[in-house]
């Protein structure tokens, strides 16, 4: 086999997020399993892993890294960091057409990059074989009772961030005192999957959506919702899931009951514009209208919960909204405004255990095809770019690089 280097790079978006492709016990089990490859890291004073960790158990620590072969990173590299004739792997944000990244998949075509996104690797059946989506619920799931223990002074929690990693996360959760609210939880993918991880680490119970709204209860309860369970077909009959998901736009939503009793919503369910939203702003008004926190885990601007006008941040992770002026306000400002955590990168907030568990599923599912051992086809049909040329599964995005 020929020699091959990987690269980690260092990540060049502002804030620098802190997580990495590979951890340093990762970087070294690459290298023993695959004699062939060598794995660099360019140096980085925002990772999670310190230089030294690398170093120790044999990667290279390379500051150009222009003699790597393939270079791992995790968000958008900005343009002028970008290397001519490279293959790079990395969450691109620019295959539904972002228009703010347009200059970049631009530049990859410019400097004859090969560009395979991450978010595009997925198996045969269309699931995703790495993502960041378990530690996002995790860490929303978190930020939300977070969130309710701030407005109702109740508890008092650490930050996510100020964590060193998940176990120590999930001790902080024994410290949640609540009293028999109801949270309703959006979502059956990993987002939902990691946000049912804290709460049942929490001990909060898990009800059926129909005793949900039926019943009152002494402690603090959740349920889960599926698609089916807030949506119904416009023109009448069964909820059909294969239709939802190919044309949304013939269903409506029937989560404003669930607004008449749950006093927190976490919404970690993907959302299709086409789709209808889960409750209005005008709906927000109305005196049945109970949610008082709301922690959008997905995170999409004015999308399915209308009250998510602007995203936050680690370091600026609330609001407050404002139903009657339609509008964002100070946080905690009003216990009858709703208090928004809409944070758009949250598994940073766990960087080391994020990165593990992406560097897993990276070493298990897409290290043996991008080494050459693809029957499936991975790394080709996550290809964006490649010889200077949209790759045909996205000639799509021609018209979008044009700017037309």
């Amino acid at each position: 086999m020929h020699a091959l280097t990987i690269g980690l790079i260092r990540e060049g978006k502002t804030p620098p997020d802190k997580r990495v492709a590979f951890t340093p016990l990762q970087a070294e089990e690459v290298m023993q399993r695959y004699p062939h490859v060598r794995l660099h890291v360019q140096p980085s004073a925002a990772r999670c892993y310190r230089q030294e960790e690398y170093t120790a158990l044999g990667v290279v620590a390379d500051e150009s890294l222009q003699n790597c072969h393939v270079l791992l990173g995790i968000k958008e590299v900005p343009i002028d960091q970008l290397l001519p004739d490279k293959t790079y792997c990395f969450f691109s944000h620019t295959i539904k057409k972002q228009p703010y990244n347009r200059a970049l998949l631009q530049a990859v075509l410019k400097k004859n990059i090969t560009l395979i996104d991450y978010e595009a690797m997925k198996d045969l059946y269309g699931n995703r074989l790495v993502a960041f989506g378990r530690y996002a619920g995790i860490v929303g799931a978190y930020n939300g009772l977070w969130t309710y223990g701030k407005k109702s002074g109740r508890f008092s929690l650490r930050r996510a961030f100020e964590c060193f990693d998940i176990n120590e996360l999930k001790r902080e959760l024994r410290l949640v005192k609540l009293p028999p609210v109801k949270i309703v939880l959006t979502g059956a993918g990993r987002v939902a999957r990691g946000a049912m991880e804290t709460l049942d680490t929490a001990g909060i119970r898990k009800v059926s959506p129909e005793d949900f709204l039926a019943h009152t209860f002494t402690e603090p309860v959740y349920t889960q919702l599926a698609s089916a369970d807030y949506h119904e077909r416009t023109a009448g009959g069964h909820f059909n899931r294969e239709e939802f998901h190919l044309h949304p736009e013939l269903y409506r939503s029937t989560f404003l009951r669930f607004t008449h009793v749950a006093d927190i919503l976490m919404a970690g369910a993907f959302w299709n514009p086409k789709a209808p939203v889960l409750f209005t702003k005008a709906d927000m008004t109305h005196a049945q209208f109970k949610i008082r926190v709301v922690a959008d885990i997905t995170c999409d601007i004015n999308g399915s919960v209308p009250c998510t006008v602007k995203a936050t941040s680690i370091t600026d992770p609330l609001y407050d909204y404002d139903p009657t002026a339609q509008m964002a306000r100070m946080p905690l400002s009003d216990p009858n405004y709703t208090t928004v955590m809409a944070i758009d990168n949250l598994p940073c907030e766990l960087p080391r255990s994020a990165s593990e568990e992406f560097g897993r599923d990276f070493i298990d599912k897409i290290l043996p095809p991008l080494l050459g051992d693809d029957p499936d086809k991975i790394i080709e049909r996550a290809t964006i770019a490649a010889g200077g040329q949209l790759t045909p599964r996205f000639q799509y995005l021609a018209e979008y690089v044009a700017g037309r």
